[in-house]
């Protein structure tokens, strides 16, 4: 210790022992130690246990060094272990060291006596202990009268019998020694000291230095505290009687359960509704939920075990109970690995799996909403939809569950049967969701065009409550009659059409659309999918190799469809073939290749699409859209002299029908500019024939190749063999737009087309198509019929080749093809 602290040591010494009078306004440097949670008035006698460092270090300096004394003061946040200044009070209290004691835990215990408060003005030192620079502050100033000191005395003690009245641990001499201590100052000390309030209040009371003043706070105080138990009470009560029911009931219900036993009914409906109801209060249902189920499990106590309404409870409340409650799966999401899994699992579809990666972003988004996704992928069959909802299900981390709707005509199998019905079952839902073991599971709801109705109840009616994000929030099946959350469902649909679905349930709906593969596509999915996994499952990998002109044979000549499942077929045919021949040991290894096809799957089913090989008059291609991708449909136009009849065959609906007419109409008005006889229609008859007769064709886009037929016959011009074309015509020559320009256009490039005229309003339709396409044809943009014919025809100056018409040549046959089940649609 310096020689400037012994003589301040010194001086607090001299006037520690004198008291306090004399020690006002002088700076006194000591040991500090930071109280949590506890203050410490002068004349107070404390025990508390210290344990950190530098709390030690300060109670072996102040015994050692500062006569056992120590400055005291209390922590502003009590979690904070290194304390510096600015987290300690203002007012502290100078403390007599009586005891320590090391405890077992490594702790010291500390016994204190508090002499009188401190102002604290800093700390200069805080290792290895805290070094408090201090002034003693006054004693309490006495201003208050006698009459005043009974009127708050009185207060104090009326609010502390209300306290004691609340507090049943108060000690009885503790209490009766408040009530009867007549000095004001002594009374508030003994509340302080022994009547529990926070620690601000306490610091606010030893930071007051008007007798007056700590009385008031005193008073206030106690009243806080008065109304905080006896709010703590009402809650307390509320608590001992929910307790006292719950434990009243399960003791009744074991006594019972012991009778039971004792009287050996083991199978007493009485025990087993008890273990139902205990099943019951785990799930954690809403209130009247668990009340509906509690009254089943008591309807099943006063039944007779073997009766059959007591079976109909109990298959009831093993169905509810075998839900999933509460039970949600969190899968990570990842944008980049979904699109990667994606990738893997599916060629092409740039534009669904940017819809699915949408999908993945929003239930990756912790801030966004992801209740109420119901999506429907409609498309030909084979092209990957329930596949598709499978990888949206691996992408989200969520569990998956099918239910096919084909077929469906009952309401009950979507809503269920009421359970008074003998058989009765809970609906699809219900057992998708059982299925999944999962609330928010992704569901696939198939074949949603091909729901019924008959006599049972409308399905698609039923389907409207399931999906509709607003009102599945409780849905009720009319088996489980408790409302099921639905919301965290993600609902996915499939079709084949929308036609069938009923525009309430379709307007629910978000439509992405998946549309037939292309030639290339199937190349691509056939070599990088179906071959190695059909080689793969007939354990020929090693031994058989498909030649990329083997598959383009097998999607060209054997398989005419949107997807690609018959293509899959025909490659597992070919690979059982080769194991045949490998397992007799004809063959080791074995290369197919497109010449040697045949021998496997036989002769060709269907010829390749071709064009003519030269430029014929009446004779225009045509682009068609059917089920199974596009088509080239040429159209023939035969004049011959006679009354001016119009015969259109080749099983044509009424909208192509009417297309015809109007081609006719049109050709009339063009008579003059291409030097037609302008009264054809009255002496010349008109054939117009789509070959493949058996196909029922229909629509408006063949109104331009109408057009352009019926212009060559007429006029004697020829038509470019090379030039196919599409488009919708009006009675003014405006070229209207089409859809399905993607798999007409892989039409017309499979049969060697160089040029395809498509309506000008079809220009932004063709950042859908294939590169391919785009870089082996060449595209012409028509806004009216003057484009198409200055493109198709071999001669536009039609003064040049004039003919005349009795020697227009007939149309060339072309090769015949296989009927299919699909109408061509012309769209």
């Amino acid at each position: 210790m310096g020689s400037k602290q012994q003589k301040c040591f010194d001086l607090f010494i001299q006037n520690d022992k004198k008291g306090q009078t004399n020690m006002k306004n002088q700076h006194i440097t000591m040991p500090a130690l930071a109280l949590r949670g506890l203050v410490i008035f002068p004349g107070m006698i404390l025990h508390f246990d210290i344990a950190r460092d530098r709390s030690i270090n300060a109670v072996e300096e102040a015994i050692e060094h500062y006569d056992r004394r120590i400055f005291l003061v209390t922590q502003i946040d009590e979690d904070v272990d290194e304390v510096a200044a600015e987290n300690l009070y203002k007012t502290g209290v100078v403390a007599e060291i009586r005891q320590t004691l090391n405890t077992p835990d490594g702790a010291r215990r500390v016994l204190v006596q508090g002499l009188y408060t401190a102002k604290l003005c800093g700390i200069s030192q805080d290792d290895p202990f805290l070094v408090s620079d201090i002034v003693p502050m006054p004693a309490l100033s006495d201003t208050l009268s006698a009459a005043e000191k009974t009127a708050f005395i009185r207060t104090i003690h009326t609010e502390f019998k209300q306290y004691s009245e609340m507090s049943p641990r108060m000690p009885i001499e503790l209490y009766r020694g408040i009530l009867a201590e007549k000095d004001l100052s002594k009374l508030i000390d003994l509340i302080v000291f022994n009547v529990y309030l926070r620690v601000e209040d306490k610091q606010a009371l030893l930071s007051c230095l008007s007798l007056r003043k700590r009385a008031e706070l005193l008073v206030k105080f106690l009243a806080k505290e008065v109304d905080i138990v006896r709010l703590e009470q009402d809650i307390n009560e509320e608590v001992k009687e929910a307790l006292d029911k719950n434990q009243r009931e399960f003791y009744l219900r074991e006594q019972m359960r012991a009778i039971s036993r004792q009287l050996g009914e083991f199978d007493d409906p009485q025990s087993e509704a008890f273990e139902y109801m205990d099943k019951i209060e785990e799930c954690g249902f809403d209130e009247d939920t668990e009340e509906k189920l509690i009254k089943e499990c008591e309807k099943l106590m006063h039944l007779s075990p073997g009766s059959q309404e007591a079976a109909v409870v109990r298959t009831y409340l093993d169905t509810v109970l075998d839900m999933p409650w509460n039970i949600y799966t969190h899968g990570k999401t990842d944008i980049s690995k979904a699109e990667k899994q994606l990738d893997h699992d599916h060629y092409g579809m740039k534009k669904v799996k940017e819809r699915i990666l949408e999908i993945v972003a929003l239930n990756q988004w912790k801030d966004a909403d992801k209740k109420g996704q119901i999506i429907c992928l409609v498309g030909p069959p084979g092209v990957g939809k329930t596949s598709v909802a499978k990888s949206i299900a691996t992408a989200l981390g969520r569990k998956y569950a099918r239910v096919s709707l084909g077929g469906v005509r009952d309401e009950a199998d979507i809503r269920g049967h009421r359970k008074t019905y003998i058989g009765a079952m809970p609906g699809r839902i219900v057992n998708a969701l059982k299925q999944a073991k999962s609330m928010n599971p992704v569901i696939l709801f198939d074949e949603i065009d091909k729901m019924g109705t008959d006599y049972k109840g409308d399905p698609a009616s039923a389907m409207l409550e399931v999906l509709d994000s607003e009102q599945n929030v409780a849905f009720r099946d009319h088996y489980l009659e408790i409302p099921i959350d639905l919301s965290n469902v993600l609902f996915i649909t499939t079709a084949n059409t929308l036609d069938t679905i009923p525009a309430p349930l379709l307007d629910r709906m978000d439509v992405i659309e998946l549309g037939s593969y292309t030639r290339e596509e199937k190349f691509h999915i056939a070599k990088e999918h179906l071959v190695p996994k059909q080689l793969k499952k007939h354990g020929i990998k090693p031994q058989v190799r498909f030649a990329n002109d083997a598959i383009y044979s097998i999607i060209d000549f054997y398989t005419k469809e949107a997807g690609v499942r018959k293509l899959e077929r025909n490659i597992a045919k070919i690979c059982r073939m080769t194991l045949k021949k490998l397992a007799s040991g004809e063959a080791e290894k074995i290369n197919i290749k497109a010449k040697n096809i045949e021998g496997y799957l036989g002769a060709r089913k269907y010829t390749g699409e071709t064009i003519s090989k030269q430029d014929e008059i009446g004779a225009v291609n045509g682009l068609a859209w059917t089920s199974v991708g596009g088509t080239l449909l040429p159209l023939e136009v035969l004049v011959m002299e006679g009354t001016g009849k119009i015969e259109l065959t080749g099983s044509l609906g009424d909208v192509m029908k009417e297309s015809a007419k109007i081609a006719v109409s049109l050709t009339r008005s063009l008579s003059r500019k291409y030097e037609i006889d302008p009264d054809f229609y009255k002496n010349k008859d008109i054939h117009i024939h789509a070959p493949e007769g058996a196909v029922p064709k229909d629509g408006p886009s063949a109104g331009v190749t109408m057009t352009t037929a019926l212009v060559s016959a007429l006029s004697g011009i020829p038509v470019r063999r090379d030039v196919a074309m599409t488009g919708e015509i009006t009675l003014r020559g405006k070229v209207l737009p089409i859809g399905g320009l993607r798999e007409k256009t892989m039409a017309a490039y499979s049969a060697g087309i160089k040029t395809v005229v498509i309506p000008d309003e079809n220009k932004a339709d063709m950042k859908e198509l294939d590169d391919v396409i785009l870089s082996n044809m060449s595209f012409v943009l028509a806004e009216n019929i003057d484009t198409v014919l200055n493109t198709a025809l071999v001669k536009p100056n039609v003064t040049a080749a004039k003919k005349s018409n009795e020697k227009l040549p007939s149309a060339k046959p072309r090769a015949s093809r296989k009927t299919g089940k699909n109408a061509v649609k012309e769209i």
